[in-house]
């Protein structure tokens, strides 16, 4: 439960002064250094951020009113922690954090985990059930009564757990999905076109096994890159592996 209540902010990430701005699979690593001045920091992010907005582009009010710190894509201020979040997803009120960059991770196996209890604590009721039906009939019911309302919840987590591993392979967040056409740099993206995806296997890697101490900020992708995304798949397309 603690290491989900790690929700990478951009506190943490823009107290920075100086990045590795190293360019790897069209994004960004930074790394922390309170080093420099407060000065020189906020002029090296303003860089940062230009460069991860396809050249000429006319979306330039990524400014949060809450925090002053220019966000960069995919970020967003939380009203309830707030913090501007990276890669923001929403604010979980049963852990009391927000999901985001660093513990969207954490959370799935966390659902993925409360799912495989509630599976398994149903099937020890429908086995004491089976044994004691006989018994005192009160308990039974009792029993039938806590037995529906952990099915129920059960399919909840059932539903999240599916619905999270689905944003997972097209590398969307929960806000993206459900503010799709209040963000402004989505609103020019045509339905069913996932912008930050890189193919379900390198949305998987990049989900699982990137590293958790460097901030990784995604740069949105060019015209270009919006139209290759947007083109219907062919047979061909499958062989070559495109959509992975």
């Amino acid at each position: 439960m603690r290491a989900i209540n790690e929700a990478d902010t951009l506190f943490g990430t823009i107290g920075v002064a100086k990045h590795a701005a190293s360019s790897k699979n069209g994004s960004l690593n930074l790394t922390v250094d309170s080093s420099q001045s407060a000065r020189s920091g906020s002029t090296s992010w303003s860089k940062v951020v230009m460069e991860l907005y396809p050249p000429g582009t006319q979306i330039r009010t990524f400014t949060c009113g809450y925090c002053s710190i220019e966000q960069p894509p995919r970020a967003k201020h939380c009203h309830d922690c707030d913090k501007c979040v990276l890669q923001f997803d929403h604010h979980c009120v049963w852990l009391g954090t927000c999901i985001g960059q660093r513990n969207h991770c954490r959370f799935w196996w966390y659902l993925c985990e409360e799912t495989a209890l509630g599976l398994w604590t149903v099937i020890l009721y429908c086995s004491y059930l089976k044994t004691s039906i006989a018994r005192a009939w009160w308990r039974d019911v009792i029993m039938i009564l806590l037995l529906i309302t952990l099915i129920i919840a059960l399919i909840f987590l059932l539903l999240l757990l599916l619905f999270h591993s689905y944003l997972i392979l097209t590398n969307q967040t929960t806000y993206e999905l459900v503010r799709r056409r209040r963000i402004p740099y989505l609103r020019s993206v045509p339905e069913r076109v996932y912008p930050f995806s890189q193919g379900i296997c390198r949305n998987l890697y990049n989900f699982c096994c990137a590293r958790t101490s460097i901030t990784d900020l995604e740069r949105l992708p060019t015209a270009l890159e919006i139209e290759e995304k947007s083109r219907p798949y062919t047979c061909c397309d499958f062989l070559t592996c495109r959509c992975c």
